[in-house]
């Protein structure tokens, strides 16, 4: 019997995302085993530190790519959203699986973000949901939040917070999205880079162990928006934004952000262009946002030294 081990982190909602990767391995492949392997990275261990002052990038990746090239593990899965745009060498974005909803979530005690009151204490790890929240309610209170989906909607429900921000996909792998009092327009409230969508890393040349759970539609938008994300050398300490719409006639639309984590100043942009060039249209709007004036918020962000991808 052949057999496969997945990395994977060992929060709930990894788990899940891990052991549905698994079910359709076997589906595809009904005498294969395939177990999963849990191991505990950087962003994991830090729970006290909002993220964007850790540093780094892969702050969830970085030691399950370890595994992989150690061979420890044959392949990881990983929300596309933690996963760096450079993947270190030796490794391959195998597949990327169809997206669930991108959407962001808002849970809350007062119903819909307009009507929270003022001052009300928003909680999100999130810069991105920051710098988008307070553009559109500058009265917020916006603390940060750590923890597991189950760990933020304990602080919630214990009073901590008045209303969280979390991604909807999330809350509906685990069975929470009953609990979300609005779930934000992503025109609104535009998702994170890959948002809602799954990507399994291999080792190169072992693509193909993965290849029947790729989902090409999804990919093009990833790749869209990944694209806009590496031409912006963007990481967890700047709110960058891009969610790309399949439309008609094999047409890719793009609507992304850049913007300051006190909400303002935010550049925005969005542009269309074939689903046969997702990274093209990608480096295009990124460029538009860097002509508008997004590039001051990323120097004042990463330093002098920064540079546009």
């Amino acid at each position: 019997m052949k057999r496969l081990v997945i990395g994977t982190r060992g929060s709930a909602l990894a788990r899940w995302q891990a052991e549905h990767v698994a079910r359709q391995l076997r589906l595809a492949d009904p005498a294969l085993e395939v177990e999963l392997h849990t191991i505990k990275t950087k962003g994991d261990r830090i729970q006290d530190v909002p993220l964007a002052k850790v540093g780094g990038k892969g702050l969830f990746v970085k030691e399950i790519e370890e595994a992989l090239l150690a061979g420890d593990v044959d392949l990881a899965v990983h929300s596309i959203k933690d996963l760096p745009t450079d993947l270190v060498q030796g490794l391959a974005l195998a597949a990327i699986t169809e997206r669930e909803d991108p959407r962001d979530a808002l849970v809350s005690r007062e119903g819909l973000l307009s009507e929270l009151p003022r001052g009300a204490v928003l909680g999100t790890s999130s810069l991105r949901r920051r710098c988008q929240a307070l553009a559109l309610r500058p009265d917020l209170e916006v603390r940060d939040l750590r923890g597991n989906v189950d760990t933020r909607l304990r602080k919630l429900d214990q009073g901590d917070y008045d209303a969280v921000l979390l991604a909807a996909a999330g809350l509906r792998r685990l069975g929470f999205v009953d609990r979300a009092t609005e779930l934000l327009d992503p025109r609104r409230m535009i998702p994170a880079v890959g948002q809602g969508a799954l990507g399994i890393e291999t080792r190169q040349g072992e693509e193909g162990l993965v290849a029947a759970l790729h989902h090409d539609a999804t990919a093009r938008r990833v790749r869209a928006e990944r694209a806009l994300l590496e031409q912006l050398g963007g990481g967890c300490q700047v709110p960058v934004a891009a969610y790309a719409i399949l439309e008609d006639e094999g047409r890719l639309r793009v609507e992304a952000l850049v913007g300051h984590p006190t909400g303002d100043p935010v550049y925005r942009s969005s542009g269309e262009g074939s689903l046969e060039h997702p990274e093209e249209l990608g480096r295009r709007v990124a460029a538009d946002l860097l002509g508008q004036g997004a590039d001051r918020v990323l120097e004042q962000v990463y330093g002098p030294g920064w540079r546009p991808g």
